[in-house]
């Protein structure tokens, strides 16, 4: 539990899987927990070799889709699932359920409910107004994580001052696609924030000023450095483009337009990354379970193919007979 809460500060994705029904002999017991994640990492205890591979394959599966789900790994044991019959083969009902026939020595079963957790979309509004503190107010009030980065200033000059961070260094904020970075310093030192902003991966830059100040910023920042490429990044004015509005109406300008590109698919994390380093993974051609390759202690090679198998019992009957497997 410590380890999750450790991720969702880092605004880390992961699943939550816990064991809430087993059948002996299993390994793993009911109440047991693990966190998996985005690389297909373990941390924690499910159970053994035959179940772990399975579980990871599944809970990245969540991770793809966002929905939670119910794993049921071995026959059911009077537990009122659908199994599909025949090793290896899985059944999903429409509930999120996901049935897995194991076909492993043991003759135990468990049930594992994975929950995924990804990071909320960010705001990091950095500058000292009160149109900074009502974008944050209405940030949190719909469910986003917000940052208010006040540099040089102090936490209780803010509504919020827990959300306070008073240094523009924003390296420790996990900065990423799914965060949007918004300058409200209201002329203070808009070139340092917008500087500080593009040198991260943030998904959004938004720059709360008139027409005529956004284009005076970006004639500034080439003289910093900074290119064509680098300046369309810079949206402004930041949020629908209402006019002269009130502070709490540029908010909700703002974190309008935010929820709209986040609907068309934009500020979302960025899950190709992840997707790149997880387990490459292999079909025990004997019993038809998940074996990750990396993992795989046990492999024989025929016909100039390599086969992975989730236990020696399995290697064993494949090189008794491997035309009947291979075939």
């Amino acid at each position: 539990m410590a380890r999750a809460v450790e991720l969702r500060q880092q605004r880390q994705p992961f699943v939550m899987a816990s064991v809430i029904w087993r059948r002996a002999p299993s390994s793993g017991q009911q109440g047991s927990q693990a966190v998996i994640l985005a690389d297909g990492s373990v941390r924690g205890w499910l159970g053994g070799a035959c179940a772990e591979p399975t579980v990871i394959v599944e809970a990245l599966a969540c991770l793809d889709h966002g929905e939670p789900r119910l794993l049921c790994l071995g026959p059911s044991d009077g537990r009122d699932h659908h199994r599909s019959a025949g090793t290896g083969q899985s059944d999903e009902h429409s509930d999120g359920l996901r049935s897995i026939a194991m076909a492993c020595d043991s003759e135990g079963a468990m049930e594992i409910y994975l929950e995924p957790s990804l990071p909320a979309p960010q705001v990091v509004v950095i500058g000292r107004s009160p149109a900074v503190d009502a974008i944050a107010a209405v940030a949190t009030a719909i469910g986003w994580d917000a940052v208010i980065v006040d540099d040089g200033g102090q936490p209780d000059d803010h509504a919020h001052p827990e959300l306070v961070r008073t240094s523009l260094d924003l390296s420790g904020l996990t900065v990423d696609q799914a965060t949007a970075v918004v300058v409200a310093t209201q002329g203070h030192y808009d070139d340092v924030a917008l500087a500080a902003a593009l040198g991260t991966d943030a998904g959004y830059i938004g720059l709360v000023a008139s027409a005529k100040r956004a284009e005076a910023m970006n004639d500034y920042l080439r003289t910093q450095g900074f290119g064509d490429d680098d300046l369309a990044r810079i949206s402004s004015p930041a949020g629908l483009n209402l006019g002269r509005i009130p502070n709490r109406e540029i908010a909700a300008a703002i974190m309008a337009d935010l929820v709209a590109r986040r609907a068309e698919g934009h500020l979302a994390a960025d899950t190709e990354a992840a997707s790149r380093d997880r387990p490459e993974e292999a079909v025990d051609p004997v019993c038809g379970m998940t074996v990750l390759v990396a993992d795989a202690r046990y492999r024989s090679i025929h016909g100039g193919t390599t086969y992975y198998f989730c236990a020696p019992g399995c290697q064993q009957r494949f090189e008794s007979e491997p035309e009947v497997f291979v075939s």
